[in-house]
């Protein structure tokens, strides 16, 4: 599936201000709208370690109302959260009817790093997916959307991306040795990712990959992406979001 996907997606710099300021705006008519008909969102970022997950986050969030959203950084399960079934962690970070939850890192930690670092053996990771489907589908039949969003780049600009952040004097501590660690293992990650978008597309919650070379493409990508979905489930319940009103769009380079 991977190898199939073009890399060298990208948007010029006119293009890119042409389209991408409205996304903006309507957005947050779409998240208010949402919140008007009492639809929760879940939105699932996932993705190589410097592919842009985190400014990804950070721009979708620079203009929703920050009284809808909560963003969630994904870490390794503590000692108290160990003593509950695997998923439990994240049902609790379900948002409320109307509101939008945000994932940095998801439940698929389970089937990618725990997986391929060896944290979690073969039985349980394997039974991941059925958990993590069933999970999906309960939560989509809540009336939930969805959106996954997988970020793309090749091994060899997942490097170079090291190699410029390590050079920044204000940013190389980003880098870490277990950085560097997952990076060698590219391919075994690679694998695991593959099995993972090919187990867990579903109807209901179906993969975005997102070629993550080009930062123009990323921002435009994701954004149509969540407008999209989230504006076919309010069609499905009846509902017209509202032209955009006058506002003060970010031109942003």
């Amino acid at each position: 599936m991977l190898e199939k996907v073009d890399l060298s997606r990208k948007l010029s710099k006119e293009e890119y201000q042409t389209r991408f300021p409205p996304l903006q705006q309507r957005l947050y008519d779409v998240q208010k709208t949402c919140w008007d008909a009492a639809i929760p969102t879940v939105i699932l970022f996932e993705g190589w370690d410097a592919a842009g997950k985190g400014t990804s986050i950070n721009l979708l969030t620079n203009r929703l109302d920050p009284r809808g959203f909560k963003v969630y950084p994904i870490r390794e399960a503590r000692t108290y959260e160990k003593a509950h079934p695997w998923l439990w962690r994240f049902r609790l970070k379900l948002p409320d009817y109307g509101e939008m939850a945000i994932f940095d890192r998801t439940w698929y930690v389970r089937v990618l790093v725990e997986r391929v670092e060896g944290l979690t053996p073969e039985s349980e990771w394997r039974l991941a997916y059925r958990d993590i489907v069933e999970f999906e589908r309960q939560i989509g039949d809540d009336g939930y959307v969805i959106v996954k969003f997988w970020l793309h780049i090749s091994e060899k600009e997942q490097k170079r991306r090291f190699e410029r952040i390590e050079q920044d004097p204000l940013n190389w501590w980003h880098v870490t040795p277990e950085d560097w660690d997952h990076h060698r293992k590219y391919a075994e990650y690679l694998l695991a990712v593959e099995e993972m978008l090919e187990n867990t597309e579903t109807e209901y919650a179906p993969w975005t990959i997102v070629e993550a070379t080009d930062r123009r493409w990323v921002r435009v990508k994701i954004f149509e992406t969540v407008i999209s979905a989230m504006e076919g489930r309010l069609n499905q319940r009846g509902y017209e979001v509202l032209q955009p009103a006058e506002a003060d769009l970010i031109d942003e380079d």
